[in-house]
């Protein structure tokens, strides 16, 4: 391989990793407000019912959130009716918003 084509082929694999939609904590918080805290609870810190979700990684969060959507993840009828009603930009947002709570 070119030794000059190494650095653009890289840059580009950067380009097509990079996300499509910047996470956004304060609208993350919004949608918390409407969607989460009546389980999780203001803060994310759950209860004896609910898991904590407050400072989760973006990354665990998400996988959750995807397998609840996908149905590969099934201990909350309530949660798997919950998670298909966000897009994958409100997940990165939640994700952004929880991963900032400690």
């Amino acid at each position: 391989m070119n030794t000059t084509m190494l650095p653009a082929m890289l840059a580009a694999l950067a380009l097509l990793a990079a996300p499509v939609h910047a996470a956004d904590v304060a609208a993350g918080k919004a949608l918390s407000e409407e969607s989460c805290i009546d389980c999780h609870g203001d803060d994310g810190a759950g209860d004896d019912d609910y898991p904590a979700i407050a400072g989760l990684s973006v990354e665990k969060f998400t996988k959750a959130m995807q397998e609840y959507q996908n149905g590969t993840r099934t201990k909350s009828t309530k949660m798997t009716k919950e998670a298909k009603k966000v897009s994958a930009a409100q997940v990165a947002d939640l994700a952004a918003y929880y991963a900032t709570l400690k």
